[in-house]
């Protein structure tokens, strides 16, 4: 059985906020609730980077260890999800997640009032029926039922941030460092979408050439 998780890739990122937006839109997720957000490190100087952020789906979630309610639990393919029947707003969740990750569409509250927690569900819908209208009012679109990935990923322009199989994840992302730091090859099209044509390649060959005649030319 896969293992679904997220992975952002802070080298490719560009802070389009194209993951926000479509998750608002594949859900219609209520005004004032962010299930994912692109935090920016390092804003304007060297080094900066930007990473998309949303619930992480871990392995031992520390939001489920808290819930006073149970209303948290993990599918065969790990994803954690949550029944809002369940939830009384407590806001425990909220402050043992690391990521910021349960949203609360009355904001900062007191004890209670806080609303029905709304999280990223890995566009895994909840316990409700697959693709229900009451599935869809509560916890959004069930792509996975669909046999889609999540919306953001699948929007992401840099292909920047990842998600399905672990597995697979973690292979090309480890592909993708492995290429990085090779020179000219590092920055052409086929490393950072995949194999081009033909011209694509025999102009990145060129260009290695150019260079390193370049050098040649130097010593």
């Amino acid at each position: 059985m896969a293992r679904m998780k997220f992975l952002c890739d802070a080298e490719r990122c560009i802070e389009c906020n194209g993951c926000v937006t479509a998750c608002k839109n594949e859900h219609e997720v209520p005004w004032g609730v962010n299930r994912r957000r692109v935090v920016t490190m390092n804003d304007g100087v060297p080094g900066e980077r930007s990473i998309s952020v949303s619930c992480m789906h871990c392995a031992d979630a520390p939001c489920m260890a808290v819930c006073p309610t149970d209303c948290f639990y993990k599918t065969e393919e790990g994803v954690v999800l949550h029944d809002k029947d369940l939830c009384i707003g407590c806001g425990y969740c909220f402050f043992a997640c690391p990521f910021g990750a349960p949203q609360f569409p009355n904001g900062p509250a007191a004890f209670g009032a806080r609303g029905k927690m709304d999280k990223c569900t890995f566009c895994a819908g909840g316990p409700e029926a697959d693709g229900s209208e009451e599935e869809f009012k509560k916890y959004g679109r069930n792509r996975l039922s669909e046999g889609k990935l999540p919306a953001c990923a699948e929007m992401c322009s840099t292909k920047a941030l990842l998600a399905g199989d672990s597995s697979v994840v973690s292979d090309i992302f480890r592909d993708r460092v492995l290429r990085r730091g090779k020179g000219a090859e590092a920055w052409g099209w086929s490393t950072a979408y995949g194999a081009g044509g033909k011209q694509e390649q025999a102009r990145e060959r060129k260009q290695e050439r150019t260079q390193e005649q370049a050098q040649e030319g130097k010593q």
